[in-house]
């Protein structure tokens, strides 16, 4: 009888170093690998989108177009996989339709092979476009369910969604379990359920915040999920995913068929062990998102969430405050009507929470993220929003109940004459026009330091004239 197959999808060149080291891994350090990468018999490698692109421009002085056709250069047999945040796209709120679109079109043309594609609020209005233009351009479209627990987080209801997705289009169905809060059980559970109910392939992501994840990830596959997500094991566990090797071991053993060569993963892991002494060392890398942390199963707090919310308290030099805000942080997400806690949502859930812990008042600053969310700029809230948190920040303003990318024109053709008058010849081509739209400040201040490097490439570079 032939061994079940059961797809590997590598992580380490986004999710795992996004969860462990704020996403700070240039290129530079993992292109000697990527050949070997290629080889290893994984499905595919996420290496592209959730905060990638904006950590490429803010903080790797890299153009993320690049650097995903750099990817692509190398890797030729490895389907390459992306996290898109659906009309959110890589940024923090939502863009409009043309800008999705062009942004998606760009993205197959750089390379892309699998776009998995979320709505932090499970609002699937925010997807439908990101699915249309997946398809249209030739990638594979991963519709994503984020999964939560709360009193209106119910099985019925994530297979209803399930249901929905695959009435949709979708190519394959994903699980999204950020936080690692998903049991074992309930995630046999909820694949069954999905698998009764879909004829989709199905996707388990999760993460080993709460030492869960590796048991989480074979009751998935005993109860039919196809493909898994892990990342190799020098960048695995803590708040990034179980490790690859470990989890292929396990389930060879047990008769399924990976497809990976452990030998070669060995490799891998070999060639990131260096740069996570790199990073361990820089303190990037802090032990703490390294440690297990069962009280996550309270707090639900995803794993970049967790890196980020120290590194805020560090910069604050308050991280000794981090036990009241984690205390904190549930409550918020009560009184917004229990949000999954997913980019934006988890950013902004978190920072309110710290906020007010800091400023010592519930809400006395409330953030212009949350204020949008209340406005319905982000979607439906799951459930019901605390009425004076919404009275106190909106007066007698009502909130957006439509789809909110039906409100804004269209602004890609708008915003390129816009930065031709601004920015002149520092926005080169689309590519950079759609950076900017996601983030301008940023993007501005990246094209300016292109510019000045480049010039100084130039002024020294010495010509060679031969006698």
């Amino acid at each position: 009888m032939k061994a079940k197959k059961v797809n590997i999808t590598e992580t380490v060149l986004r999710d795992a170093n996004q969860s462990l080291i704020a996403t700070r891994l240039p290129f530079e350090k993992f292109e000697p690998i990527l050949a070997k990468m290629d080889k290893a018999g994984y499905y595919s490698m996420e290496c592209w989108g959730g905060a990638t692109f904006d950590s490429c421009l803010r903080y790797l002085s890299e153009d993320p177009w690049d650097r995903l056709r750099n990817i692509r250069k190398t890797v030729k047999n490895t389907k390459l996989q992306m996290l898109l945040r659906g009309q959110n796209l890589l940024g923090y709120k939502h863009y409009p339709d043309d800008v999705v679109r062009e942004f998606i079109k760009h993205t197959a043309d750089c390379g892309m092979d699998i776009v998995r594609i979320f709505d932090a609020l499970n609002d699937l209005r925010n997807i439908e476009v990101c699915v249309d233009q997946t398809k249209k351009s030739g990638m594979h479209a991963s519709g994503t369910i984020c999964y939560t627990v709360s009193p209106i987080h119910t099985l019925e209801n994530y297979v209803k969604t399930a249901k929905t997705l695959e009435n949709m289009g979708v190519d394959s169905l994903c699980i999204k379990d950020m936080a690692g809060i998903m049991s074992p059980k309930e995630a046999y559970d909820l694949v069954k359920a999905i698998k009764e109910t879909v004829k989709l392939p199905v996707v388990l992501h999760t993460h080993s915040t709460t030492g869960l994840g590796p048991m989480t990830l074979l009751k998935a596959v005993e109860a039919g999920c196809d493909t898994i997500d892990t990342a190799i094991s020098c960048f695995s566990n803590g708040t990034s995913q179980p490790p690859t090797e470990s989890m292929v071991y396990t389930l060879e053993q047990m008769g399924y068929d990976t497809g990976v060569d452990q030998s070669i993963t060995k490799e891998i892991n070999d060639y990131f062990k260096p740069i996570q002494a790199d990073y361990l060392k820089s303190g990037l890398l802090d032990p703490i998102v390294m440690t297990t942390k069962t009280e996550a199963l309270v707090y639900q707090i995803p794993g970049g969430m967790l890196s980020n919310l120290v590194a805020q308290l560090k910069a604050q030099k308050a991280l000794d405050r981090l036990e009241e805000v984690l205390l904190e942080t549930p409550r918020v997400r009560e009184d917004l009507g229990y949000p999954p806690l997913v980019t934006p949502m988890s950013q902004m859930v978190g920072v309110q929470a710290a906020t007010n812990v800091l400023v010592g008042e519930r809400y006395k600053n409330v953030s212009k993220e949350v204020k949008a969310y209340l406005r319905g700029e982000y979607g439906q809230a799951p459930g019901e929003v605390n009425a004076d948190l919404v009275k106190k920040v909106l007066g007698d303003e009502k909130p957006v109940t439509c789809r909110f990318a039906d409100t804004l024109a269209p602004a890609l053709d708008s915003t390129r004459e816009a930065v031709k008058k601004e920015l002149g010849d520092l926005v080169r081509n689309d590519e950079d026009l759609l950076s900017y739209i996601a983030f301008p400040q940023v993007a501005e201040k990246y094209f300016n330091a292109r510019e000045e490097k480049e010039s100084r490439c130039v002024k020294y570079t010495v010509t060679r004239v031969d006698d």
